[in-house]
């Protein structure tokens, strides 16, 4: 079994490539992560309080590097 962990450097900047529902977020992280674009997913605790499957769950979003934005976007693009 492998686990991969991507880890952002602090000195990163970050930027938003996705905003939707925590499993929506989660669908697009994996496919960002399966194309080597490392990215997080934020706000991700709001699941914890209502279902992720809840329209009044509230919005997360994917970040990713700002050098990797045009990739991920891409990456986006083509997988949805």
């Amino acid at each position: 079994m492998t686990i991969n962990i991507t880890v952002m450097s602090a000195k990163e900047k970050l930027v938003e490539v996705y905003s939707g529902t925590l499993w929506q977020a989660e669908v697009i992280k994996g496919l960002l992560d399966a194309n080597g674009v490392p990215c997080a997913v934020l706000d991700e605790s709001i699941g914890a309080v209502t279902s992720p499957y809840s329209p009044t769950s509230g919005d997360v979003v994917v970040v990713v590097d700002e050098c990797d934005k045009a990739r991920a976007v891409a990456v986006i693009e083509k997988g949805t």
